[in-house]
């Protein structure tokens, strides 16, 4: 998907959306749960719900990969349910991989050919080598680690060099030189709250994956606030908010009803 697709999407559904799909067997109603086909079920329904309401989708593949091939086989089919009845979704790999050359190059082969996502979030740790083996697939995206909203975030990306550059700082500005902001988005948490400022200095037209709002205390408002650039520039994560707002057997519809309220808080933000 371009980057003109994308931003097309999220003025038509006034909505700039990602659902996270980290489908939890353990967390997923029971009447799911014990019924077949445990995960794919669940996240159809999921995306059933609130497909109308958002303009990304993101499976964190730690969830899949945990329950072996029969959690890939259900990876593979839910972005194979959204490409065939959802085009319009942009679809992100969770997977945040990065290693020497030769292996990113079969990450990226693994990812872009066989599963066909839009995006996939990459560590930028081992350098340029680990990172560029991702880039040069046609409407494709790496979206790069900058400032996280973990709590082991202060650890590294904080570090300032003798210039008093941190090292988040220094990482965007780097990766900007491999790839352009048609190709490249950065992943900042949404609880650093005014330090997109500091972000927007260094990454001005590039777009943002915000996890963070709802669940882990990420302010909507100041996201947008602070981060929000002419055509939009965000794509705001919400995952546990959504998907287990309900255990009952109306957890798809209380998942819509999470993503709309969302979608309206968004639409009435948007420039």
């Amino acid at each position: 998907m371009t980057r003109k697709q994308l931003v097309e999407n999220i003025k038509a559904k006034k909505s700039f959306l990602c659902v996270g799909l980290d489908t939890d067997p353990l967390k997923i109603p029971r009447h799911i749960a014990e019924g077949p086909d445990p995960i794919f079920n669940f996240n159809k329904a999921i995306i059933d719900a609130t497909a109308p309401y958002c303009v990304a989708y993101k499976p964190n593949m730690a969830f899949y990969e945990s329950f072996g091939a029969a959690g890939w086989d259900a990876l593979e089919r839910t972005v194979r349910y959204l490409k065939e009845n959802y085009p319009d979704q942009f679809i992100i790999a969770d997977a945040k991989r990065g290693d020497i050359g030769n292996t990113s190059k079969l990450y990226a082969r693994s990812f872009f050919e066989h599963l066909d996502v839009d995006a996939i979030t990459v560590a930028p740790y081992m350098g340029e080598d680990s990172v560029t083996p991702f880039l040069g697939y046609e409407g494709k995206w790496v979206i790069l680690l900058a400032l996280t909203s973990n709590k082991g975030s202060h650890d590294f990306q904080l570090i300032k060099d003798a210039e008093g550059t941190p090292l988040f700082e220094q990482v965007i500005e780097k990766s900007s030189k491999w790839a352009g902001p048609d190709e490249m988005m950065y992943v900042v948490g949404a609880t650093q709250g005014r330090m997109f400022e500091d972000i927007r200095r260094v990454a001005p037209k590039s777009f943002l994956l915000v996890p963070g709002v709802g669940a882990q205390g990420g302010s909507l408002e100041e996201v947008v606030k602070y981060g929000m650039i002419d055509d939009c520039g965000l794509l705001v994560n919400s995952s546990r908010g959504i998907i287990y707002a309900s255990s009952g057997e109306d957890f798809a519809e209380r998942a819509g009803e999470e993503a709309r309220k969302l979608r309206d808080q968004m639409a009435a933000l948007l420039k």
